[in-house]
């Protein structure tokens, strides 16, 4: 039986990540960045993918608490057994180099027998590599070689090799510790020597909170917030700036369905939302660290813009299934790459260019090629005006005029008209304001239903659309806007859910060339509970909210979608796209609940002095 996907911690180095289970089991890890092959891959199958499990030998052991370092993707699980306690710490160094796992095993009280069982399968669980034991200075370790990769795992009692795995057993008494260290390198260099675990523990923790330390906090949601963004940067590539969507592939969005995507890569949609929430708490280097990404990732003919990259900028992602994975909970295909880097998607341009205008906005100038680049945009939108696409949720039916891409279509030519008229960007003003107003007169005509007060998922159609909740976001309408109130009623009647949850919209239509049948998109309810905030409908949106929060595991973590039905986590996980509209949400809340107090605090009746 599969492992829930709540059950899974993640660990990250900002290059990588690796999922841990709460028993132990590291059942997901692609080394040495998030979109290479997997090394670990039990996740989306069995032992047999690949895994390193560490845990008590005795039966009845259990986890007593299971939780991050304060601030930090250091992850901590305090076992009890009959005969004593451990804590392990499992985490990936940052700022050396080292694409390496390390698990500490401290014990707490009494003695405590562990094993571990190492299956390493590389190439998505295709390969098995030679294994060989050798001892330098003394020290035994571990390899594994197989082709280009190699990896060499160090420290404790060296496991054995039976049956193409690895296990062995050793002891820790109160007040010892013992570390292991399992070290990716390429197989042509040598192997590199043993870490100073201490010292990496040390630096890895400074890091993270450190980087944590500069986050603008609020009061509600705290710390669901600085969780979030921890995330958010968890999924950004240290070196390159890219940000993927997710560290996983082919998580079901339906249990047993074919809806497994491969989210790995850079988006950049995904990336400019998660920037304008990140900007808003304070991190704009790291949005310019996504800006210089990008202008290398799209250099080149503007023509040959994709709407998602690999985390270097590589642009060949073609779509593929692996055989050999029976899929998470049985859920097929397994896919590597994704389909959608060919789809032409209307609103992504304008998604970027909201997120530059707010960099620009935060006193980060534009260089002689940023800029450029952004008209050099703008053009292959002018090209593609009279195009429909397959829009945010990347349908894989028949493109259509959606009406959320036409409205981030006006968004790019808004921000590119206000550039050139408030920032003195060089460009064609008059033109940019003329395909403005042209789109905002399309979209009022026919991307909106009068007759029943509401918008509409796209151009001759009749039905819902979440993404209808972010013509707000760029300015398209005021939140207060009668036809924006009438939308949003119309999305609670047609695509609220049983338990209060909104669905991105109703599957099975045909828009979407798929079968029917998927669980809520989590950002979706995010984004009412953002525009609950926005229009008085406080203790709503905090209702919602805190029934959202709820649905984190224990670790903050939050997935793509969630079952409400048999209350489990679906999707690809951790989601960059949940936890960014986290952060927008409580945003809005705790605007709303200053708003609140500032009004109460001017009305309120002055107080009689005493006689």
């Amino acid at each position: 039986m599969a492992t829930p996907i709540e059950d899974y911690a993640l660990i990250s180095d900002l290059h990588t990540g690796a999922l841990v289970s709460r028993t132990g089991s590291i059942d997901w890890l692609c080394l040495p960045r998030f979109d290479s092959p997997s090394v670990f891959g039990a996740l989306l199958g069995t032992e047999e993918h690949g895994r390193w499990l560490l845990e008590p030998c005795q039966a009845g052991a259990r986890v007593l608490r299971r939780e991050y370092l304060e601030s930090t993707f250091i992850l901590q699980t305090h076992w009890r057994t009959v005969s004593g306690e451990v804590l392990v710490t499992d985490f990936m160094p940052v700022k050396d180099r080292r694409a390496s796992v390390v698990r500490r095993v401290e014990g707490l009280a009494g003695t405590v027998q562990m094993r571990q069982e190492l299956q390493c399968r590389f190439n998505y669980g295709t390969t098995v590599p030679w294994m060989r034991r050798e001892t330098v200075g003394g020290v035994e370790r571990l390899l594994a070689i197989a082709g280009p990769s190699a990896m060499v795992l160090s420290g404790g009692n060296i496991p054995h090799g039976s049956d193409h795995r690895h296990t062995g057993e050793f002891t820790v008494g109160k007040g010892e510790t013992v570390d292991l260290e399992l070290l990716w390198y390429p197989s042509h260099r040598e192997t590199p020597e043993e870490a100073d675990i201490d010292a990496a523990l040390a630096v890895t923790t400074r890091y993270w909170q450190d980087w944590a330390g500069l986050c603008v906090d609020r009061d509600r949601y705290r710390l669901p917030v600085r969780r979030s963004l921890l995330v958010l940067r968890a999924l950004t590539h240290e070196d390159t700036g890219g940000i993927v969507a997710a560290p996983t592939t082919s998580l079901p969005e339906e249990f047993g369905g074919s809806r497994n995507w491969d989210y790995r890569y850079c988006w950049l949609r995904d990336a400019a939302l998660t920037l304008e929430a990140m900007m808003t708490h304070g991190y704009d280097d790291e949005a310019a660290h996504w800006r210089n990404w990008l202008l290398r990732a799209v250099a080149g003919d503007p023509g040959d813009l994709q709407i998602m990259y690999a985390v270097d900028g590589g642009r060949e992602l073609p779509e593929r299934i692996l055989p050999q994975f029976p899929g998470h909970a049985g859920s097929l295909p397994v896919r590597l790459g994704n389909g959608a880097v060919e789809q032409y998607q209307g609103d992504v341009v304008g998604t970027v260019m909201v997120a530059l205008a707010r960099l620009r906005d935060r006193g980060v100038a534009e260089d002689s090629f940023s800029w450029p680049l952004q008209r050099a945009l703008l053009g292959f939108l002018e090209r593609h005006l009279e195009d429909p696409d397959h829009g945010i949720w990347e349908v894989r039916g028949e493109p259509q005029f959606f009406t959320h891409s036409r409205v981030m279509m006006w968004a790019a030519f808004d921000r590119a008209a206000r550039a050139a008229r408030e920032s003195d960007m060089e460009g064609p003003v008059e033109l940019w304001e003329a395909i403005r107003d042209g789109l905002r007169t399309e979209i009022l005509d026919r991307g909106y239903d009068a007759g029943r007060n509401t918008f509409v998922q796209c151009y001759g159609a009749a039905e819902a659309d979440a993404s209808l909740l972010q013509l707000t976001h760029v300015g398209f309408l005021d939140y207060d806007d009668p036809r924006m109130l009438g939308t949003v009623a119309f999305l609670e009647r047609e695509l609220l859910n049983g338990q209060g949850l909104l669905l991105r919209y109703r599957s099975g239509t045909g828009v979407d060339g798929l079968e029917p049948g998927e669980n809520p998109f989590l950002a979706c309810s995010f984004w009412l509970a953002e525009q609950y905030a926005h229009t008085g409908r406080l203790d709503e949106a905090i209702r919602l909210m805190d029934q959202l929060v709820g649905y984190a595991n224990e670790v903050g973590l939050l997935s793509e979608e969630y079952d409400t039905v048999n209350g489990r986590m679906a999707g690809n996980y951790p989601q960059a796209f949940s936890h960014l509209a986290l952060v927008r949400a409580a945003d809005a809340i705790h605007a709303a609940e200053a708003g609140l107090l500032r009004r109460r605090s001017q009305t309120a009746e002055p107080m009689e002095s005493s006689p």
